[in-house]
């Protein structure tokens, strides 16, 4: 099976310090895999949020209608419950609401079996002058490739 889908959060690592990563399944209906299997998914505004009974959902993550599914297409913008084990719910759960860190999807990919898989991740939000010492970074990087590109 080929596994050429990565749909990424670009935002998320500007927006956010990533503090610890997961790999969480994704509970999907009817003609969900195969939009994602063809890439039309996008998590750029989605986030992360447990529900009373304590079970991961990802809120605002689109997926594209299906387009050959008829009447059995699915909501684009649906609550998708996350696949973890227990232990590693409640960690996140017991870090959530007792420090005020938020989880956010950092990208969906296929795994080995052709199951659609969400890297998630455990993070606190940047301020601004750390927003702005990323950029600074990013663009030093970028002139220092143009220097080595230069001399090679």
């Amino acid at each position: 099976m080929q596994n050429n889908v990565n749909i990424q959060n670009k935002r998320a690592r500007f927006e956010y310090e990533i503090l610890d990563k997961y790999i969480a399944g994704i509970v999907l209906r009817g003609t969900e895999i195969k939009s994602i299997r063809l890439g039309k998914a996008s998590i750029a505004e989605s986030f992360c949020e447990f529900n009373e009974k304590s079970e991961l959902f990802v809120i605002n993550m689109t997926i594209e209608e299906y387009a050959w599914g008829t009447y059995y297409n699915h909501k684009p913008k649906s609550e998708r419950k996350l696949l973890l084990k227990k232990k590693e719910l409640r960690k996140l759960h017991k870090e959530v609401k007792n420090t005020g860190l938020t989880i956010v999807p950092l990208r969906v990919f296929l795994s080995e079996k052709g199951f659609a898989k969400m890297e998630i991740a455990l993070v606190r939000g940047k301020k601004l002058h750390d927003k702005r010492e990323t950029i600074k970074d990013r663009d030093n990087k970028r002139q220092m490739d143009r220097i080595k590109k230069a001399y090679q």
